[in-house]
């Protein structure tokens, strides 16, 4: 079975679940469904520590990439998220090159970072058992997305692509808008942004990284794709029981005389 970051570098399109409710048993039905990835928020999301550890494993059983949005600074909850079993970390509000330093720091072992060893639950969830094997491939099997979304990363941008042990970007649009409007609006498909997004997007690439977004709009999925974003996040728990019961209410009601 591939891992994510293999499905990436070699181009495939990831669509990745969200999930905000620190539920394992949700987390379980989630993972079950067609989604290629399950991303557990730790942000805006409900998860924590514990639900993270728990919630991991369902995912890694239905052999899907899991991977953890930690919380703005919380750079020790990366390499916790890691030492569970993801695949890959997100870290919001990278402002800075030292932002993206410390992020980059926890995500790898020496000598590109400074994660400290202690991998027993992501070992054991993946039957692995040779702690060399496995210290020689972490680097580049797990990776470290710098989110975007203020005019600050915009403008480091390059600087925060070179850093090494970044993996790639990726972009918030509801943030990025409202950083983009001065505060105006909160609007992910703005038209006036997208050529920025597009930017980001292609300069990641051209730098050999990974880009990635969060979709609002699933019309707006193939112009994300030609910008050359590849790791997809689409939609939450919420909006996926709203879509399922009203699909489900609107066949029964047909059926109705």
């Amino acid at each position: 079975m591939k891992n994510l970051a293999d499905r990436l570098n070699a181009d495939e399109t990831v669509f990745t679940a969200w999930s905000g409710i620190p539920d394992a048993l949700t987390i379980d039905a989630l993972a079950a469904t067609p989604v290629d990835a399950v991303t557990l928020d730790m942000q805006h999301g409900g998860h924590h520590e514990d639900s993270v550890l728990r919630g991991i494993a369902p995912v890694i059983a239905a052999g899907k990439p899991v991977v953890v949005r930690v919380p703005v600074g919380r750079f020790e909850m990366a390499s916790r998220a890691l030492d569970f079993g993801a695949d890959a970390v997100i870290a919001p509000m990278i402002n800075s090159i030292d932002d993206a330093r410390a992020f980059a720091a926890a995500m790898k072992y020496p000598p590109v970072g400074q994660r400290s060893w202690g991998a027993s639950f992501a070992m054991a969830r993946r039957g692995r058992n040779n702690g060399g094997e496995w210290l020689a491939s972490a680097n580049k099997d797990t990776l470290a997305f710098a989110m975007v979304e203020t005019r600050e990363a915009l403008a480091i941008l390059d600087d925060i692509l070179a850093v090494p042990g970044i993996d790639g970007i990726f972009v918030g649009p509801s943030d990025f808008s409202i950083a983009w409007t001065n505060g105006g609006t909160v609007n992910p498909g703005l038209d006036d942004m997208m050529d920025a997004i597009a930017d980001i997007g292609r300069r990641t690439r051209a730098a050999g990284k990974h880009a990635a977004i969060y979709i609002v709009d699933p019309a707006l999925t193939g112009r994300y794709v030609s910008f050359g974003y590849r790791f997809l996040a689409l939609g939450n728990e919420q909006r996926y029981m709203s879509l399922g019961a009203a699909s489900l209410l609107e066949a029964a009601r047909k059926t109705i005389a």
